[in-house]
């Protein structure tokens, strides 16, 4: 009888059924009897299925049990081919030594354990050369199972052939290394048994260790080395795979049959075993759940499938965090766990196991020297005398400052050490002189913060000494922007910093290079980063309730109240420059006026300003970009003026008097009567809103323009990561909504734009346009993108129509909420009401909200778009008909109302 299965294994497969069938397919004939087995089998296969998967929906973490009935069920399944085939197929009462015949599982099934489809990987073995008889079976029996539609791998081979190809390819020799007898001729499989310990397995540990830590190296490199947020459950960093390489080297080296047997060797303690075994049964039935959603063999959690998996895992919205989100913690927290113990693991191995240094090496290779204490062990720091160790509980410390002065890993055992010990960090040492010192030296000192934080935060170290850490460990953050984790996004953060001191990226960021290299509070600018976050995962705005977090926080790490305030101050506001330079118009003066009055100093100013650039590059590898960097670089330059200069230097008239200067000179070869003409043709906001490039533009594309005429300029912007379209054409109501309709056809995101009206009634409007990857427009595309406009504008092509199959939601997406908020400012612009609307993105929501303005008679004057993953914030400098602002209520509510149909039609639409 098999071991504990999720149900009783007649529901599974009821074996006394299947006997009556085949004894009364002896009276038909073979072509009939054949049939009526299949017919059998197939119902006996769908029920047990049924039932294994209704049991597991009602116990959704009992996933070894369900596992090994998934693999009790193929084995009934495989017998019951193997049966018909021998007895009824073709029945051989006396064979010859020769036709003698062993089938074995291998791989995942040779282990037992599957997921609902798993391939099934059959080793049919014959003493020697295959017979007609053996390979009439095999057929046989494989064509059942391919009628059951199981996937099956399966090789014919002696046990010679075992060997040859065993000794070739390590991944025939891991699939054999996991081979089960299930049935025929057991001798024959006992036999391969003992040659493959004796003649293949015996002296080769060490290349086996070496195959499968280079498999793993490779199958990391191309999941990703870190921890990412779509993971491959079964090849992905922390997943099945590197659990079951750990087992693999194991059973190669020491002959164990469960991974229990670890334990009494030295290889794990009892509670990394534990720890073993919990992060096995949530990734099996993550797997397991992730199968059984999707019905096929699925090994990615994608955005969607992870809603799915927490909901049929019973994860549940909690406290201001999606059921999801606790899940993918979970998640996380298990695949850290299984990373820990692989690097345990294999140092163990090493110990035992590394082959020698050749003798010169020996001889010329200096050993690190490391402090009293501590010794080098494979070129690991190790502790010398662990009592002595734990006798100080500064040393769970400084183990961290001596690594990062010597450049060495810590040693496994070390690390199980400082584990097992972490209640000896209390509010007693949190509080010490220098455990304080030695923390901040570990940010500050060394050059190399990332690597002593990841490994402080890997044995939990961080969150022990930072309680307040804890909750961010791990946590994901359920949207498409967040490429890491809270806890890895914050490392991310100061590796960034980090490399920026160091003058690695100052062609990157010419500016907070420079920043640093002037010189900052770095004790403020680290702990500021450090802790920018820590507020995340509740109910309430992670910055206002992360500030109030330093209060505490700040202090304990022995900063003095003037630079406690500093840091608050930044963690409260680290949104603030991101959000005014991405979200509002800073060619608008009042909003580089608003922020200088927020920041209040220069000072404070470049803190932010670094902090800013570090946060957003630490996102995700391909989250900062060119246009991000204008922005930043634009606002802090004019903000440090405004600071510097006092706030007049930023008026308006200033602006429009140099903007007028600045195109002069860059038309030198005109007349002078077409100058004036162009200057004087101009109102204000024109000279203020555009650089002296796009001025020049729109002069040549309005010095020769005819009456009905469009004139458009497509020019790739390097500089921005963007491409700017130009047009200018008569005015009439609702060309920016036909503009934006007809970028949204061709592919074109829309990142800026802006809109004017010339006093002898043109319209000069100017688009920042992107493709889908966030890249300018290829130049291959701006015929097909000028031809659009053209037909969009001459009414030839209703966008409305003609964008339903571009304004589509993918799949994988669907999962993400996103509320929508409109917000109404009078206060952020002299001269317009901003209308900011965030909410879900898609192809064509500019178009539906430009439209929705224009058919309200709004003017726009510009729009910044803003986009973070599936969300993104349109911005909308606006005034009435009468060139008024929104200030009624009842005005503002009314447009609310339409803006909101808009979008919710157009949700619906989009997922249709």
């Amino acid at each position: 009888m098999p071991d504990a299965l999720i149900c009783a294994p007649r529901e599974i497969f009821d074996s006394t059924a299947f006997d009556a069938v085949l004894s009364q397919a002896h009276k038909m004939s073979q072509t009939e009897a054949r049939a009526a087995i299949v017919a059998h089998l197939k119902a006996t296969q769908r029920a047990g299925r049924a039932q294994i998967a209704d049991s597991f929906r009602a116990a959704p973490f009992q996933s070894r049990p369900t596992t090994k009935a998934y693999t009790y069920l193929t084995d009934c399944l495989v017998d019951a081919a193997l049966r018909t085939a021998q007895d009824l197929m073709f029945p051989n009462p006396t064979p010859t030594t020769g036709e003698r015949l062993a089938v074995l599982a291998v791989g995942g099934y040779g282990r037992g354990e599957m997921a609902p489809f798993s391939d099934v990987d059959l080793l049919f073995l014959t003493p020697h050369k295959i017979t007609p008889w053996a390979e009439s079976v095999i057929e046989a029996t494989l064509y059942i199972l391919w009628d059951l539609k199981l996937k099956v791998g399966h090789s014919s081979r002696t046990v010679r052939d075992c060997l040859r190809l065993g000794a070739e390819d390590f991944t025939i020799r891991t699939a054999m290394l996991e081979h089960r007898f299930l049935f025929g001729d057991i001798a024959l499989a006992k036999k391969l048994d003992t040659r493959l310990r004796a003649d293949l397995f015996k002296g080769t540990e060490q290349d086996f260790i070496e195959a499968k830590l280079a498999e793993r190296d490779a199958r990391h490199e191309r999941q990703g080395q870190r921890y990412v947020v779509e993971p491959n459950v079964k090849e992905g960093k922390g997943g099945l795979r590197d659990l079951q390489s750990l087992f693999w080297i194991g059973k190669y080296i020491h002959k164990v049959q469960d991974a229990a047997d670890l334990v009494p060797l030295g290889l794990f303690t009892p509670e990394e075993f534990t720890d073993f075994v919990a992060a096995e049964d949530f990734l099996w039935a993550t797997r397991c759940h992730l199968h059984l959603l999707t019905n096929r063999a699925t090994e990615q959690l994608t955005f969607d499938m992870q809603v799915a998996v927490a909901e049929a895992m019973g994860y549940e919205d909690k406290a201001g965090r999606r059921g999801v989100e606790l899940f993918m913690q979970a998640y996380f927290l298990h695949a850290t766990q299984v990373g820990d113990l692989t690097r345990i693991f294999l140092t163990k191995l090493e110990a035992v196991h590394l082959k020698a240094e050749p003798l010169l090496e020996r001889l010329f290779k200096r050993k690190p020297r490391v402090k009293s204490g501590y010794e080098v062990i494979h070129n690991r720091l190790a502790v010398k005398d662990e009592a002595a160790f734990l006798s100080d509980k500064l040393n769970l410390l400084c183990i961290f400052e001596e690594a990062l002065r010597t450049g060495m890993l810590i040693h496994p055992d070390a690390m199980r050490l400082i584990k097992s010990n972490l209640d000896l960090i209390d509010d007693d040492l949190r509080t010490t002189p220098e455990a304080r010192r030695i923390f901040l030296d570990l940010l500050l000192k060394h050059g190399n913060p990332e690597r002593a934080l990841r490994r402080m935060n890997e044995l939990g170290v961080l969150s022990a000494f930072i309680p307040e850490f804890e909750p961010i460990v791990a946590m994901m953050q359920f949207n498409m922007y967040h490429a890491y984790t809270v806890d890895e996004h914050t490392i991310q953060c100061i590796a960034q910093l980090a490399m920026i001191e160091k003058e690695e990226l100052v062609e990157d960021l010419p500016v907070v290079s420079n920043i640093l290299k002037r010189g900052v509070n770095r004790r403020v600018l680290y702990v500021a980063l450090l802790l920018h976050d820590i507020g995340k995962g509740r109910a309430e705005d992670h910055s206002i309730l992360g500030a109030q977090m330093v209060r505490k926080i700040a202090p304990r790490l022995g900063l003095k109240q003037e630079d406690v305030d500093t840091v608050e101050w930044l963690v409260r506001y680290h949104l603030l420059m991101s959000d005014m330079a991405q979200k509002r118009d800073i060619a608008d003066p009042r909003t580089v006026r608003d922020f200088a009055k927020a920041v209040q100093t220069v000072k404070r100013l470049e803190l932010l300003c670094v902090l800013t650039v570090c946060d957003i590059r630490g996102v995700g590898p391909n989250t900062w970009n060119n246009w991000k960097a204008v922005l930043i670089r634009a606002l802090y330059r004019q903000t440090k003026r405004a600071l510097e200069d006092g706030m007049e230097a930023l008026n308006r008239d200033n602006r429009g008097v140099e903007a007028k200067k600045a195109l002069r000179a860059e038309l030198v070869d005109w007349p002078r009567k077409d100058i004036q003409t162009e200057t004087a043709r101009h109102y204000d906001p024109y000279w203020q809103g555009l650089h002296v490039t796009a001025h020049v533009v729109f002069a040549e594309l309005l010095r020769n323009i005819g009456e009905n005429e469009i004139a458009i300029d497509l020019h790739p912007d390097e500089d921005r990561d963007a491409t700017r379209a130009c047009f200018v054409m008569p005015d009439h109501p609702g060309i920016f909504a036909r503009l934006t309709g007809a970028l949204a056809l061709v592919g074109a995101n829309v990142v800026d734009a802006r809109s004017y009206t010339t006093k002898d009634g043109f319209v000069t409007d100017a688009f920042w346009i992107q493709d889908a990857d966030g890249n300018p427009f290829e130049a291959s595309r701006l015929p097909r993108l000028r031809k659009m406009i053209e037909r969009t504008l001459a009414g030839e092509v209703v966008t409305r129509e003609a964008i339903k199959d571009r304004d589509k939601v993918k799949k994988r997406e669907k999962a993400f909420k996103v509320p929508t908020h409109i917000t109404f400012d009078n206060e952020g612009s002299d001269i317009y009401t901003i209308i900011e609307v965030d909410t879900r993105d898609r192809p064509g929501l500019l178009h539906d909200l430009t439209r929705t303005l224009a058919a309200s008679n709004v003017y726009i004057a510009n729009a910044v778009i803003a986009t973070y993953g599936e969300q993104v914030v349109d911005t909308f400098y606006v005034k009435d008909m009468f060139g008024l602002k929104y200030y009624s209520e009842a005005k503002q509510k009314t447009l609310e109302k339409r803006l909101r149909t808009a979008i919710t039609e157009g949700v619906e639409r989009a997922e249709v």
